[in-house]
């Protein structure tokens, strides 16, 4: 028998998004689905792109559970719990907030993973030490120990706003993937 969800989940559509991010997003949703895993997103410089792309897909809603717009630093505090202490330290685009952005989604919204995006997108905004186009990722997962932090820095070539929030809003999506299991080793 064929799920429903995931049937419909196929069906091609019409969308508003480029259909590159909304394919990776029926990727994410699929795969998701398929382990039994909740997802939520915590974003700032994609300003809700990324949660746009996986509701974008039918069926979803067995899959994602909360997305966050904490565009500012006392949005990321008051929704997010992340400390000022951490903003003031290192600043709205650095690895610790976007960590602590990750930590606080998961914790805010019950979900089995959560991924998180904090940017300059421009045109403005950016410095020598962190040029527009420089986007931080973070992923945080139950029951994960607090050492195996997941976060990276990509710095995107400024090909303007639309293109930087594209290309962090696929990053963000590709870190929503499963990983693939390990391979086994023969007799």
């Amino acid at each position: 028998m064929v799920d429903p969800v995931m049937a419909e989940v196929a069906n091609p559509m019409k969308t508003v998004l480029p259909e590159e991010l909304v394919a990776l997003a029926r990727r994410v949703i699929e795969a998701n689905h398929a382990i039994g895993r909740r997802i939520a997103v915590a974003e700032s410089c994609t300003g809700g792109l990324v949660s746009a792309a996986l509701t974008e897909i039918p069926g979803s809603s067995s899959v994602f559970e909360a997305g966050f717009v904490t565009y500012s630093n006392s949005q990321k505090m008051a929704l997010l719990g992340v400390s000022e202490d951490v903003l003031d330290t290192f600043g709205a685009v650095s690895i610790a907030t976007a960590w602590a952005m990750a930590q606080g989604a998961l914790k805010r919204s019950g979900a089995d993973i959560a991924v998180s995006i904090t940017g300059i997108a421009g045109p403005d905004g950016g410095s020598e030490m962190k040029p527009v186009g420089t986007v931080v990722f973070a992923r945080a997962q139950q029951d994960d120990d607090s050492e195996n932090v997941v976060a990276d820095l990509r710095r995107f070539d400024d090909g303007g706003r639309g293109k930087i929030r594209l290309q962090a809003a696929l990053c963000a999506l590709e870190l929503l993937l499963p990983e693939d299991p390990p391979e086994t080793a023969g007799p």
